[in-house]
């Protein structure tokens, strides 16, 4: 799990360096926004943007070789050779705004105006019951602490945790620890949601299980840890 754990992050990181590696200068810029409206051959966008043909594919060659941009041939009608359009790849996207977590904080922040902090857990409750319903699905009947622990972690990994289970130093459990937060901003603005989870945990590992955090992200720790020990 580690080793997965570390070779998603490596590929994060690679692909959050090729996007700044780039290095969009005015001319690539308008070029990936000329792709983002539609996929466009070389003399597309030479003509559209006043460039030449020439210096369009060097641009295009550059942000390639990054992983931005990919050529393909588009079938042609009649006869003639078909036409090579370039088109972004999924990478490119990051190159855009991106206001996911602008959104769920302007929404908690409605929710909260209309319905009040009552309605807002209301809201919370509804979204951990069925978080709950999907991890006892993915919990097995029986198992030891241990077996149960990582299945848990590999639901909450799914969900963009990057999960995994490790010894507890103290030999008397195990701890579950999360290297990231996927809705790290959501839960600043709403400590509901901590707790939720924390409640959520210590229901699908059962009566007979006792769930502690022992770090918590928003408290200035590196990432988010629970204890877990038979009771």
């Amino acid at each position: 799990m580690y080793r997965w754990m570390e070779h998603v992050k490596a590929k994060e990181n690679h692909e959050a360096n090729e996007v700044r590696a780039a290095n969009l200068g005015p001319s690539k810029r308008q070029i990936v926004e000329r792709l983002k409206r539609a996929d466009a051959t070389v003399a597309d966008l030479a003509r559209g943007l006043e460039m030449t043909e020439a210096g369009v594919r060097q641009h295009l060659d550059a942000l390639a070789e990054h992983g931005l941009a990919v050529s393909r041939t588009r079938p042609s009608v009649g006869r003639g050779r078909p036409p090579t359009v370039w088109t972004l790849t999924d990478l490119a996207q990051d190159l855009f705004p991106d206001r996911h977590d602008d959104l769920t904080v302007d929404l908690i922040s409605a929710v909260r105006a209309a319905l009040g902090d009552e309605g807002l857990q209301r809201v919370i409750d509804a979204r951990a019951e069925q978080q709950r319903a999907a991890y006892a699905g993915a919990m097995p009947k029986r198992g030891s602490l241990r077996t149960r622990a990582e299945a848990l972690a590999r639901v909450r990994t799914d969900e963009g945790y990057l999960a995994e289970v490790v010894d507890d130093p103290d030999g008397k459990g195990v701890l579950l620890v999360e290297h990231h937060c996927p809705i790290c901003t959501a839960a600043s603005a709403c400590a509901g949601l901590c707790s939720s989870e924390l409640d959520l945990f210590r229901d699908v590992m059962g009566p007979s299980v006792r769930v502690e955090r022992t770090q918590h992200l928003l408290s200035g720790d590196r990432r988010c840890a629970y204890r877990i020990t038979s009771r």
